[in-house]
């Protein structure tokens, strides 16, 4: 028992030397943390943790996020010793160009990491829809919770607890009882500019207690402790468990220990020397796993893997009793199974009569939800207004875990950081939703969501200046070139019905994730010729009607689509020969031939005018130097949306008068 002791603990100061030696190497990232929580981390995938690193993506395995992803060598530490193929030589790397360990966690980088994590509490918040994902695969398929019964650990720091989408996102995993959810808070008491007193005082504990979480206190780094902190987790019912874990930032430095100075820097060359001789290592090596450590984490790895042979074992078995519709389900739902004819399937739920695509987009969902049954999710309070609630499909909580639908409450960010984690799942196609100004509260949600090519669906109406009486407020101006921003991100905005069945398809078979702009306002569904023959949304972009010797392109998105249409008519009753293009996706006309692209956009047709209400700000990749935007560049007034129209020229008569004095120039 003794050398086993003295075994275990080499193994956790193996991990703090580590991480001090690749942040001393790279001359860059934060030691402090990963030293603080060696104790914890190490205890927890030795002891507890289930995974199988032949099978990063195994469906037996628990899940463990990294929230506090500044420390990211402890991970990276972890990964080697546990056998996920990080060498020794990739722990030199850190940081380094090209590196499998880059500054902070990536998803899809390096095996074994779950999810990208940076921004603090965005893994927290994420690690809640996992949890959802987890217990909602359980219910669908009425697994026996003996083989479902994974969990999700998170380690998050006090950046993590004061950030606000840790309190809308774990509001949501107490009010959801999220049993299979345990967070260790790294509650050490430094942040970067000193200690934790200068900026927070409120009692975290007693948040998280209020919220309907357990709170249990230990001193982070006796492991006795975190045994067994762990070990009743597991066991409690009905609450996420918070556990609060005393620590020292950079334990085994004799200087930096409990020190800020440890948190963002090198321990530097001497110090670092002085931290080895202290916890027993050789100060004149480096990168060093000492035998038995090595030997330890070896016997836990073929432990490991032997529990999940068993575990497979046990899933094929219960898999083979699946009746023949809970065995298609789960295929659906591992493989996110979309049906190579959903846009003809779609295309059935569009309504023939004019209507706002927020309503025909809510019935077209309903279609897409019984088609896809990976498909879930929900809104910030406004399915009444989104018109996104799954009808038949349940309310995720307590007492429903199969249900499809998740209501998140007013709380637009946690929304969008849950459903992050949801993707990550791997058993579902997450959508949310809220009025597109609310976008702004989700940036840095859509922003991770696009790093990691999640696959996942914006709702976001209300999408302009239409919006009417309620105000600028309300009225999104800049959030489309916003969208456009995000590498990666696709956004669509639809003209009517048909196009809105055209973009559900296009984003439940996209590879990342994808925004839908809807109106408030009706607008009428464009001709049966048009739909036929011409539409093609997945393309970007397609031409709606043309003459033979076009001087002029009027490009239309969306509601504006119409007021280019109407012009178009007013031209050519002047004797002006027009071409009319829809561009409801910039990102998938760009993903288009150049040939293709030119037949739309013909370069020897110089004259083009884009028709949108919302921000200019772009167009001039598709108008040119000798074109024209028309647009708002301010922000609205509260009135009528047809008022608004006419005072910021979005008629057809104001686009024709703009584009006949165009033309005259």
């Amino acid at each position: 028992m003794t050398c086993c002791c003295q075994t275990f603990k080499k193994a956790v100061d193996t991990v703090r030397v580590l991480a001090a030696d690749g942040v001393q190497k790279a001359n860059s990232g934060h030691p402090g943390m990963p030293m603080g929580c060696a104790d914890f981390a190490f205890t927890l995938w030795n002891d507890v943790l289930r995974f199988d690193p032949s099978d990063p993506d195994w469906l037996g395995r628990d899940r463990f996020v990294l929230s506090a992803g500044h420390g990211s060598m402890l991970l990276y530490s972890l990964l080697h010793l546990f056998g996920y193929g990080l060498t020794l030589e990739d722990l030199k790397q850190f940081r380094q160009l090209g590196s499998k360990c880059p500054g902070h966690p990536e998803y899809g980088h390096t095996r074994g990491v779950e999810v990208t994590t940076g921004p603090l509490a965005s893994g927290l918040a994420s690690a809640v829809g996992m949890a959802i994902g987890q217990k909602q695969l359980q219910a669908r398929l009425g697994g026996d919770e003996r083989l479902f019964d994974q969990k999700v650990y998170a380690i998050s720091g006090d950046g993590c607890m004061m950030e606000g989408t840790s309190h809308e996102a774990c509001a949501v995993a107490g009010h959801l009882h999220l049993d299979n959810l345990i967070v260790f808070y790294d509650d050490n008491g430094i942040t970067i500019e000193g200690s934790t007193a200068i900026a927070l005082s409120e009692d975290v504990g007693a948040r998280f207690a209020a919220y309907g979480w357990n709170v249990l206190r230990i001193d982070g780094q006796d492991v006795k402790q975190i045994r067994g902190a762990l070990g009743l987790a597991r066991t409690l019912k009905n609450k996420p468990t918070l556990i609060i874990g005393r620590t020292v930032i950079g334990k085994g430095s004799p200087k930096l220990a409990g020190s800020h100075e440890s948190h963002g820097a090198p321990l530097g060359a001497e110090e670092l020397a002085a931290t080895k001789v202290n916890l027993g290592f050789d100060p004149a090596q480096s990168f060093v796993v000492p035998p038995e450590v090595r030997a330890l984490c070896d016997e836990t790895v073929a432990a490991k893997k032997q529990a999940a042979a068993v575990w497979n074992e046990q899933f094929a078995s219960f898999s083979a009793g699946l009746a023949p519709e809970r065995r298609a389900l789960l295929s659906a739902l591992r493989n996110r199974t979309v049906p190579a004819n959903i846009l003809s399937e779609l295309l059935k739920a569009v309504p023939a009569k004019p209507t706002a695509t927020r309503n025909s987009g809510g019935e077209i969902m309903q279609k897409a939800a019984a088609l896809v049954p990976a498909l879930v999710g929900g809104s910030a309070d406004l399915n009444p207004s989104t018109k996104t609630y799954l009808k038949g499909a349940g309310d995720f909580g307590a007492a429903d875990r199969a249900g499809r639908n998740i209501h998140y409450g007013v709380r637009e960010l946690g929304m969008g950081m849950i459903s992050n984690g949801l993707a990550l799942s791997g058993t579902a196609i997450p959508f949310c939703s809220t009025f597109m100004v609310f976008a702004d509260y989700m940036k840095p949600a859509i922003r991770l969501a696009a790093l990691q090519r999640l696959h996942e669906i914006y709702v976001f109406t209300h999408d302009s200046i239409f919006v009417g009486e309620d105000g600028p407020t309300h009225q999104p101006i800049e959030q489309l070139a916003m969208f456009r921003a995000i590498p990666g991100l696709t956004t669509i905005r639809p003209a009517e019905s048909h196009e809105t069945a055209h973009a559900w398809a296009a984003a439940l078979l996209a590879d990342g994730p994808v925004v839908l702009c809807l109106t408030r306002q009706n607008l009428p569904n464009l001709s049966a010729d048009v739909v036929a023959e011409r539409m093609d949304v997945a393309k970007g972009a397609y031409v709606v009607s043309c003459e033979k010797g076009f001087e002029l392109i009027l490009i239309g998105t969306g509601s504006e689509l119409q007021a280019a249409m109407g012009a178009a008519d007013i031209l050519r009753a002047a004797g002006r020969k027009v071409r009319v293009v829809s561009m409801p996706s910039w990102e998938l006309f760009e993903k288009q031939s150049a040939a293709y692209r030119d037949s739309v956009l013909p370069p020897s047709c110089r004259k083009r005018i884009s028709v949108e209400a919302g921000s200019t700000f772009g167009w001039g990749r598709y108008v040119g130097q000798d074109g024209l935007a028309l647009g708002i560049d301010h922000f609205g007034d509260s009135a009528p949306c047809e008022l608004l129209a006419e005072k910021y020229g979005f008629t057809a008569k104001a686009v024709a008068e703009h584009a006949l004095a165009y033309l005259g120039r």
